[in-house]
């Protein structure tokens, strides 16, 4: 018996990575880029039920008892290869929604058979003198973790405001921009946002340096040469000139 949580730790857990703050994003991600390569983090049955229990969809008891029930059988391997096609479709559907389309009434149908066919359910829960309720399912065989990326998923599409669902602007990765603003363009900090930061500072730099060659209006000015002061004779003071005849003559004996 599984719940759906929240997820607040940090970027990369159990080795998949969980910054799209979104289950159904998370789940695209679990096929990034690396050095230009598509990396595949659902290679079997195995990988699959790690990213479900890195996600707290599953505990520790859960994954051995589906391993020990399934483990490397055709069924399991189905169910992953069923994973990956629905994670690619979603990918492109998602891909259009944030830029304004429509979701595609064969995407709907199909979340709508999944989660027909796989159900969440909900129970209540009690602390003290509050009450809430928390979906959950129960994986009994491996189709069954269909059911929180299925419900996840149509989620998005009927919650979400698309404005602030995004692929980063510079890799692969999906995020639902959950700032204050809503102005994030990266993935994370530690993968995308500081190499954005440090991009954007250099550019400002650039531009700085190559307008302070082209507009003389920004380029450094020499102070001008310092005027002297000529004054007629004839506005000398008269003890100056007598001095001036003076000094003349004594010269020239």
């Amino acid at each position: 018996m599984s719940g759906v949580k929240t997820i607040h730790n940090s970027d990369w857990r159990d080795g998949f990575l969980f910054l799209g703050n979104q289950l159904a994003l998370d789940f695209l991600n679990t096929s990034p880029v690396q050095n230009g390569e598509p990396m595949e983090l659902l290679p079997d049955f195995s990988a699959l039920l790690r990213w479900f229990q890195a996600a707290e969809l599953l505990s520790a008891r859960d994954v051995g008892n589906l391993l020990q029930k399934w483990g490397k059988s055709a069924r399991a391997q189905r169910t992953v290869e069923a994973f990956r096609e629905l994670r690619e479709k979603l990918r492109q559907e998602i891909l259009a929604w944030e830029s304004g389309g429509a979701v595609h009434h064969s995407t709907v149908d199909e979340l709508n058979r999944l989660m027909a066919d796989h159900p969440m359910r909900t129970k209540l829960k009690t602390s003290g003198s509050a009450s809430t309720t928390e979906l959950w399912f129960e994986p009994r065989q491996p189709e069954d973790l269909l059911a929180p990326v299925g419900y996840s998923a149509a989620t998005l599409f009927a919650n979400a405001d698309r404005n602030r669902v995004r692929k980063c602007g510079q890799c692969v990765l999906h995020f639902q921009d959950t700032s204050k603003k809503g102005t994030r363009r990266w993935c994370s900090m530690q993968l995308c946002g500081n190499r954005l930061k440090v991009a954007a500072y250099a550019a400002r730099q650039r531009l700085r340096a190559h307008k302070s060659r082209t507009d003389p209006t920004t380029s450094p000015q020499l102070a001008p040469p310092p005027t002297k002061l000529l004054l007629p004779t004839n506005r000398l003071a008269p003890s100056l000139i007598r001095w001036c005849n003076h000094y003349r003559c004594q010269s020239q004996l």
